[in-house]
């Protein structure tokens, strides 16, 4: 088995992380999971939280509102529709995020109003757990 394996974040924004990496956390859809070199090959989209890198460079955080991960038995590709390092996270960058996820389930069609209103209430867990007031 492989000590590591090659991890990328990116967002449309910018590229966030490119490193060797013995573990990844992500918030799945479906629950949280941990990739791991030698991970069987799954796709999975990404709800709003928190992606947690273990490296020998350090360990590392990223919140993210959401996107996609692709994990090989050699690396895992997060496509992020937003991402910032936690340590770059503020209070503004937050209200920010929310108003954009309560506007979107305001305007949702019938079809998309529990998706979105889940995603909100994520978001606002995300703030809790970060310290931070979900209120935008």
């Amino acid at each position: 088995m492989a000590d590591t394996m090659q991890f990328d974040l990116v967002s449309p924004e910018r590229s966030l992380a490119s490193l060797q990496a013995s573990a990844v956390q992500l918030p799945g859809a479906e629950g949280d999971m941990t990739a791991m070199p030698d991970h069987a090959p799954t796709i999975t989209t990404l709800r709003p939280g928190v992606v947690r890198v273990q490296s020998s460079e350090g360990d590392a955080e990223f919140v993210v509102t959401g996107g996609f991960a692709e994990i090989t038995a050699t690396g895992t590709s997060v496509l992020a529709e937003r991402a910032v390092p936690v340590a770059e996270f503020t209070q503004d960058m937050l209200n920010d995020f929310m108003s954009d996820a309560i506007d979107a389930r305001d305007n949702a069609t019938p079809e998309m109003l529990d998706d979105l209103a889940k995603r909100a209430t994520e978001l606002a867990s995300v703030a809790a757990d970060l310290g931070l007031s979900a209120n935008a």
